[in-house]
């Protein structure tokens, strides 16, 4: 898999826990689950928000890492191209 592959995979995770944690947040907050349904209503809103949390921490450290290390080759090459130019 080529780093833009995985980088569009993980943009793709973030998005979908992002939406997860909204999602339980709605559960909890404006759907009223919890008093509706009880301890299962409870229990299917916190899972949305840790799936959620799963989802979106993980990969946000990654991608960061993806990022900075190709910052820092692509800042390598232009200070090489530089002093090869002098």
């Amino acid at each position: 898999m080529t780093e833009q592959q995985t980088i569009k995979v993980l943009k793709i995770c973030i998005a979908i826990g992002i939406c997860l944690l909204v999602l339980g947040h709605y559960f909890i907050s404006y759907a009223n689950l919890p008093e509706s349904m009880g301890i299962s209503g409870m229990i299917i809103s916190a899972g949305c928000i840790a799936l959620g949390l799963i989802f979106s921490l993980p990969t946000k450290m990654y991608l960061t890492f993806l990022l900075v290390t190709r910052e820092n080759r692509h800042a390598a090459s232009n200070r090489n191209n530089s002093s090869n130019k002098e």
